[in-house]
């Protein structure tokens, strides 16, 4: 049914594309849907234009060329090169920030192949929408056709594997990456049956691959509920911190103002002319032991005149 409506709007018979394509993909019920079937049917449009543009124009061996594509598309940018075998072989292809290691051979074997470029563009997203993550680089790959028939204009061209004896290819991505993220994100690679593989990026913007497909530069959602929660338990964390600094504050205050009162009473009672003593922690006055000189009774009584 896929194909069907994608053959009917190459043939110009669909008007309403963008519309069919969005709802299908809105009332898709997974990503795997349409991952394996969807997009072999979009490869199979953007490479048929690639192919009738390289027979038509006839570009060099080892040259790349870039393909017209409808309005529909924009967005997307092809590009396909034709190589020889052996010189795939002996110098291995670098275009378009896809390095192909030398010792690499089409399986099975023919004696030219055509591999064709394409970057989605701001279509990403829509075709790779990935639970859980976020793309934060066009979606980039390639693919390896049998050209031994391309002059013929026979459309019927096969699809190659690529063996690249062990060796890894490269893909260059040119995304500018905002600071803290370089440690979360990812490298992703798509394949044919609608599955993902995830690995780390050793080297800012490069990723690697054993084999052709798709790829992306990809980076973990944050869970937003999580992060709340997270900033609560901090902001109370921070308020309980405040609270326990000022109450420790408080108490060494008043433990200063204790003390420099009881040195300023010290120093008052210091100054008294009491007498002072100790019991313990309290200090008690003492006054001066005296005593009132006693004054004796005198026998002599004072002479009495009965004559006054």
């Amino acid at each position: 049914m896929i194909i069907r409506f994608f053959r009917l709007y190459h043939m110009g018979q669909n008007k309403s594309f963008h519309l069919i394509l969005f709802i299908f993909l809105q009332f898709c019920s997974s990503i795997h849907c349409y991952k394996s079937t969807f997009d072999d049917d979009l490869a199979a449009i953007l490479h048929d234009h690639a192919f009738k543009a390289l027979v038509n124009e006839r570009p060099h061996t080892g040259a790349l060329h870039n393909a017209s594509l409808p309005a529909n598309f924009a967005g997307i940018q092809v590009s396909a090169v034709g190589l020889r075998s052996k010189t795939l072989w002996r110098k291995g292809a670098n275009f378009t920030g896809f390095h192909i290691p030398p010792k690499s051979l089409p399986v099975p074997y023919v004696r030219r192949i055509l591999i064709v470029y394409h970057n989605l563009g701001n279509w990403s997203s829509l075709y790779y929408n990935l639970s859980g993550y976020s793309l934060i680089s066009p979606v980039v790959g390639f693919m390896v056709y049998d050209a031994s028939h391309l002059s013929s204009r026979n459309q019927n061209i096969s699809k190659l594997e690529l063996n690249t004896m062990g060796e890894s290819i490269s893909i260059e991505f040119h995304t500018s990456m905002g600071k803290g993220t370089q440690e979360r994100v990812k490298c992703a690679a798509f394949d044919a049956h609608g599955k993902v593989f995830f690995s780390e990026m050793n080297l800012p913007n490069v990723c690697y691959s054993k084999t052709q497909g798709h790829f992306s530069i990809v980076i973990p959602n944050r869970n937003k509920q999580k992060m709340w929660v997270l900033w609560v338990i901090r902001f109370l964390f921070g308020l309980l911190g405040l609270f326990l600094v000022g109450l420790a504050a408080t108490v060494v205050a008043k433990s200063v103002a204790g003390k420099r009162t009881k040195e300023m009473e010290k120093e008052a009672d210091d100054g008294e002319f009491l007498d002072t003593y100790w019991i313990d922690s309290s200090k008690m006055p003492r006054a001066a032991v005296t005593r009132t000189s006693p004054v004796l009774e005198s026998t002599n009584l004072p002479r009495w005149s009965w004559y006054g």
